[in-house]
């Protein structure tokens, strides 16, 4: 059954509320589409209008949210010199070939991309360092990545404003991430990214990134877990 549906939503995390948070809203529409059938879900969420558009593949409920349109800002300097020390990252350790930025797409995500995986592996950063420089320029998590090749890469999420060490999955954060690759001309002739997240704490997730022409919003798809009680 199609539905072409609207809602209100607002997203808290265990210390504030945000503007807008992905993996939460592709689940909430894998969810409305497993009661109510498949189709579009029009959302309202701070950041702007968010729609989410589910199907069925391989017996799985697929959702696949656009986020509002992306936009990237320099992150250099003192800035990014105390975050890569709270961070615990040489400036030596980052991949030159993508500069760090801050990249929004309904939140502002610091991204900055190391040169090994062993690197992004290795975080273990000063939460208290790096809870004060977010809040002074309102970031909500950081994405940090490795790129394994120009369509495939490992992200890890420090989301100290919310109170959480570390994010499993960040739609928001990948949808900044694809609006920075189109910023910079890095997108791959597939227009499609895949974000491996969580793998090294535990909780393996897969974002599915698209990434259109132009200077619309940021596809970000995946589905979702059912969790017993």
């Amino acid at each position: 059954t199609s539905t072409a549906e609207g809602a209100g939503i607002r997203y808290f995390s265990p210390r504030a509320e945000v503007a807008f948070c992905g993996h939460a809203t592709i689940a909430t529409a894998v969810a409305h589409a497993d009661r109510h059938g498949v189709g579009r879900l029009d959302l309202a969420t701070q950041a702007g209008p968010v729609p989410v558009v589910t199907t069925r593949e391989d017996d799985q409920i697929l959702a696949t949210l656009t986020s509002v349109a992306p936009s990237v800002q320099e992150l250099s300097g003192p800035i990014l010199d105390r975050t890569l020390a709270a961070l615990g990252w040489p400036a030596g350790d980052l991949d030159d070939t993508l500069p760090p930025v801050v990249a929004f797409a309904g939140n502002h995500h610091p991204v900055i991309a190391a040169s090994t995986r062993a690197r992004l592996a290795a975080l273990d950063y000063d939460y208290d360092a790096l809870d004060q420089i977010m809040a002074e320029h309102e970031w909500t998590t950081m994405q940090l990545v490795f790129r394994e090749r120009d369509d495939v890469f490992h992200a890890r999420d420090p989301f100290p404003p919310g109170g959480v060490v570390e994010d499993p999955a960040t739609g928001a954060a990948a949808a900044a991430l694809g609006g920075y690759l189109r910023a910079f001309g890095l997108v791959p002739q597939s227009r499609r990214v895949s974000v491996h997240q969580g793998y090294d704490m535990g909780r393996p997730s897969l974002l599915r990134v698209d990434i259109p022409v132009g200077d619309g919003g940021i596809s970000v798809g995946g589905t979702a877990t059912r969790l017993s009680g």
